[in-house]
């Protein structure tokens, strides 16, 4: 049995990553800033992150803010981590990271090159967007009567479940350096996903495809964020709809 610590413990992808270890018959702790007993702010660290690892074999490291401070609690877990003499840490992280030249993937980036200078055995996996953020940034574009979308963008959705049986099963392996990316079953146009929406909803909206500028729409218009040689998973935005009752 192996006592892993899961940041982000009660989030979308690290409540299913701390499922999975359980259920193989591990001891899991989950690091989030309200769940105890274990509640931490990894930006602040202090004494209850020293006690969340202590003992611990395995860190998974699912936390993040998209508003800030990623790299302030990589940081403080590393710095943690080590004191500890933790063996193994595993980081999820996004395609595209070093491609697109938004801010939020600058901080991954910034927080993939802490991990590599760790000193700790280290595993990083990028995965493409999941179907839940697509399915997100969908029903916010059709609040209005016409959805306005990108022009020329496509989309490559994953399905959480399958980033987290890969994250699971990288935290029993040995540290693996970076990993192969991971990428959903297809690259789709925007257009496209949101008629399968609108579809799935019952709604009608206008699709209205609309040219942006500025450096990041270009990146993800050259595909920086996606993963077309690694289209390793199976579940489709569809049947990511079907399941989830969407609205």
């Amino acid at each position: 049995m192996t006592t892993i610590l899961v940041t982000g413990g009660t989030g979308t992808l690290g409540r299913l990553v701390a499922e999975r270890l359980r259920d193989g018959g591990h001891e899991v702790r989950v690091l989030s800033r309200h769940a105890e007993p274990y509640a931490v702010d990894l930006r602040e660290g202090g004494p209850a992150l020293a006690r969340a690892v202590e003992g611990v074999e395995v860190v998974v490291h699912c936390a993040s803010t998209p508003g800030g401070g990623d790299e302030r609690a990589a940081r403080q877990l590393i710095g943690a981590a080590r004191a500890a003499g933790v063996g193994h840490l595993v980081y999820i992280s996004i395609v595209g990271v070093d491609r697109v030249p938004l801010g939020y993937y600058r901080a991954k980036h910034a927080v993939e090159r802490l991990v590599e200078e760790s000193g700790l055995g280290w595993t990083v996996l990028r995965a493409t967007q999941f179907h839940e953020l697509v399915h997100s940034v969908l029903r916010g574009f059709a609040k209005s009567p016409v959805m306005l979308l990108p022009a020329g963008v496509g989309d490559q959705p994953v399905e959480v479940a399958e980033v987290a049986d890969r994250l699971a099963g990288l935290a029993l392996g040995a540290p693996a350096g970076r990993v192969a990316d991971m990428g959903g079953p297809e690259v789709r146009t925007f257009p496209d996903l949101a008629r399968a929406y609108l579809r799935a909803t019952g709604r009608r909206r206008a699709v209205l495809s609309v040219p942006l500028a500025g450096r990041t729409y270009r990146a993800f218009r050259a595909g920086g964020h996606l993963a077309p040689e690694q289209a390793v998973g199976k579940g489709t935005f569809e049947e990511y709809l079907g399941r989830s009752g969407a609205r």
